[in-house]
């Protein structure tokens, strides 16, 4: 968001929406290349403030090896202590966070606090069906990780891997279509009134995550140079 001459301009706060298999880390990564932004996963948050033993981390590595579920409030302190950092200035991409209208609530808080607010809440649009084939034809080289898929991308010589040459391959066992179809089902339950919640405030941007991911990557680079004009 822009502001007025002698006035220190907050960072902007973005969000992406979307679920497993819907582009999101790879979206993320563009706009961090094209605009600066530093893309901020929940997951990697806590692991991060955990290894560099931060107060709020510290207090989220207790709860982890626990086995337990890290709660809202250790999130929002290790979420504060990111967003405090310098190498933020020029905004952040949240991923994994909020997850619910109570989450997002709080986020406001705390953001309300620095100056901030969320410019833009973007739901990747997907179509079930079509995300099922997408996410269960998946798999990967045993050896170096590199992905492939049944029917977007082979290996150029088949059973070996483009990569390293091996001739390992393995599929998660959540990438099922079965489970796929459970966790979409989820997804859409947990973030339907999070949808809401940010329709309501004037500040979601819906975009269709089924197309090729340079027409995506346009879209979201659309809504950045909008929220931040």
């Amino acid at each position: 968001m822009s502001g007025g001459a002698g006035t220190v301009t907050a960072a902007p706060v973005f969000i992406l929406l979307g679920p497993p298999g819907a582009g999101k880390g790879t979206q993320a990564r563009l706009l961090a290349e094209r605009f600066g932004l530093v893309p901020l996963s929940t997951g990697e948050l806590l692991r991060a403030a955990a290894r560099e033993g931060t107060e709020a981390g510290r207090k989220a590595q207790a709860v982890m090896e626990a086995g337990a579920l890290v709660p809202d409030a250790i999130v929002l302190a290790v979420l504060a202590e990111r967003l405090a950092r310098p190498d933020v200035s020029r905004g952040v991409i949240l991923d994994g966070f909020p997850r619910t209208a109570g989450q997002a609530e709080a986020l406001d808080r705390l953001l309300a606090g620095t100056g901030q607010r969320i410019d833009a809440a973007v739901s990747l649009e997907v179509d079930d069906a079509a995300m099922i084939g997408r996410i269960s034809g998946r798999y990967a080289c045993a050896a170096c990780g590199e992905g492939y898929h049944d029917a977007f991308k082979q290996p150029s010589r088949p059973g070996v891997c483009d990569r390293c040459g091996g001739s390992a391959f393995a599929r998660r066992a959540d990438d099922r279509a079965e489970t796929v179809a459970e966790r979409l089902k989820a997804y859409h339950a947990q973030t339907a009134p999070l949808i809401a919640y940010y329709e309501g405030r004037g500040v979601l941007e819906r975009v269709d995550a089924m197309g090729e991911i340079p027409a995506i990557a346009a879209q979201l680079g659309a809504i950045v140079e909008r929220a931040t004009a």
